[in-house]
Parts: C-alpha cells; structure tokens; sequence
C-alpha cells in the first residue's frame, strides 16, 4: 500500500476510492473494503482509501479531552494495508477544511484532484459541512462529474450493523469478547513502560506500568485481562490489571495500566511496548490485605496459562 499524505501531485490509475474515518478497521468497514479491492480489480484501477487525521471531534469538538478512539493513525494503516488497499491519502483536518460544501469537495478534490472513477460509500457515510453529503447529494454530484457511485449495506449482527461507537461502548462496558468479534481482532494497545511503585514485586508479581502512545486511545473497562505482551520481536503472555488498584491505593481516581508479564524478569523500563486483549478474567476487586491480592494473583495467573498456553 502506498500512503500519500495530502491528495497533490497524485498519478492514479482508474481509482475506485471509498473516505471516512475508518475507527479500528473492523469487520464492518472490512465489508466494504473487500467491496473496493474487488470493483478496483473488475474495473482494471486502483483501490484508493481517503481518511482524515487528526479525528474530525478533535479538530471541530472544544471539549474533546475526554474522545476517545479504537485506533491511532499508525494503526489504522496497518490494518488497512492488511485489507489489500492499493493507496492509502490521509488528509489534514483542519478547521477550515471542515467548511467545505459536500459538492465542493467532490468536485475540487475527489473528481480533479483524485481523479476518482467510481466511489463507494456506506451505508450511513455522511461528509462536508455540517455533515450534507448523504448518499443522495453524492448521487446528484456523480451525475455531473461523471463518475459511479455504490453504496455499501455494511456487515450485520444480531444486534445489528456493526459501528466503531458499538465497539467502543463494548470495551468500555467491560464486554472484550463481543468488541473482539466485531473488530475481527484483539484489540490492542501501544505504549511506554515506566517506573512504578514497584509493590508487585514485593509478593512475587513485578509489574510493568504502561502510559499509552496516544492520549486518546481507547482504554478499556477496569479489571483484570489475559494478554500477550509484545517486546521488540518476542511474544509472552501476561496479566493486565487496569483500575485503581483499590487495595493499596486510598486515591481510587488515580488509573494506571499494569502487566504482570509471566515467565519474564528483564529490565523493561522506557520501552515501547504492545498489549493485545485476549480475555477479560475479573472485574477489579478491594482485598482486606496484600496476602488475599497475592492469592487472586496466583488465581489470576492460572487462568491466564489456561487460556493463552
């Protein structure tokens, strides 16, 4: 996949493009994706991904301190490499960007800039100011530029159709296995490791605390999960306890991030480090002492060998 951040001095051939913010790439985007992949390949052009960065809330949202997301721009590239995507235009969000009439932007970007042959939307895809460009305003706009445009009904649960806002109500509800299902992966984590207050190594479970590379990514509800833990090229499994660890904190508003990474006993502070959820075991709990902690760790970790050896 080729990424061009903007859309000038682009020389595509025949593009069958798709736009939109692409939160965590899930199953649901994945449906149109493949949908892209495939016209590009029937029409003989190129299967072109235009997406925004930073997130259009943080950009139009005053109060955007507390947005979260399920991927980082770094992050959405990869999986969108992962989808096959001929080329990949990340375009700046700007404040005045975001003033731009829907057929404008067909127009000035997407048709003479782009060079877009044939567009795919989904089902509720609705872009320019104030959110005007619907399927119809692309429909009327395709008719005078001369180009296609198909709409994608998107993939469809029980519940219904899957949305990055459904999963990230999911994770935040404490509910890992239904927002891995919809994503289509484990969802992850990325981050540094620094120095804590080192208590876990006092009953035998060193931890390593980790601050996230984005301070809008999503993390999940508070409890205690099974992950794997990659370290440079190296997988291990590990117990991960997000929360305020309500037995030796008296502060329960201060949240950390901790993993007890088992069978490891290396120096890991100021390393990058990536976590990927793969089970939630418990919700975060006050013990009466450190001696009962210990206990539910020993648990903990049973289970975590349970599910991930």
């Amino acid at each position: 996949m080729i990424i061009h951040e903007g859309y000038e001095n682009l020389n595509l051939i025949a593009p069958v493009a798709t736009l939109g913010i692409f939160d965590g790439v899930h199953r649901g985007h994945l449906a149109l994706l493949d949908c892209l992949v495939s016209r590009a390949q029937e029409e003989k052009g190129e299967s072109v991904v235009i997406t925004f960065s930073p997130h259009p809330r943080l950009v139009l949202e005053q109060n955007n301190i507390n947005l979260s997301f399920l991927t980082t721009i770094q992050e959405k590239k990869v999986l969108l490499e992962s989808a096959k995507v001929d080329h990949l235009i990340v375009i700046e969000f700007t404040n005045e960007f975001s003033k731009i009439p829907a057929c404008d932007f067909i127009k000035d970007i997407l048709v003479e800039k782009i060079g877009t042959k044939h567009l795919i939307i989904g089902y509720d895809h609705h872009f320019g100011i104030r959110g005007e460009g619907d399927f119809n305003t692309i429909k009327k706009c395709s008719e005078a530029f001369g180009f296609r445009v198909e709409q994608v009904q998107g993939y469809h649960t029980e519940e219904g159709a899957i949305s990055s806002s459904s999963i990230r109500e999911a994770l935040l509800k404490g509910k890992l296995d239904e927002a891995n299902k919809w994503l289509g992966y484990s969802y992850s984590i990325t981050g540094s490791i620094i120095e804590g207050r080192k208590i876990g190594r006092t009953i035998g479970f060193p931890t390593a605390n980790i601050i996230p590379d984005s301070k809008h990514k999503l993390i999940p509800c508070n409890g205690v999960y099974a992950v794997e833990v990659q370290l440079d090229n190296e997988v291990y499994p590990g117990m991960l306890s997000i929360g305020s660890n309500p037995t030796v904190n008296a502060d329960t508003r201060l949240r950390s991030i901790e993993v007890h990474i088992l069978n490891f006993d290396n120096n890991v502070y100021g390393r990058k480090i990536s976590i990927i959820f793969r089970k939630r075991l418990r919700d975060e709990k006050k013990f009466d002492n450190l001696e009962q902690l210990t206990e539910q760790m020993v648990l903990d970790k049973q289970n975590t060998l349970r599910l991930l050896t």
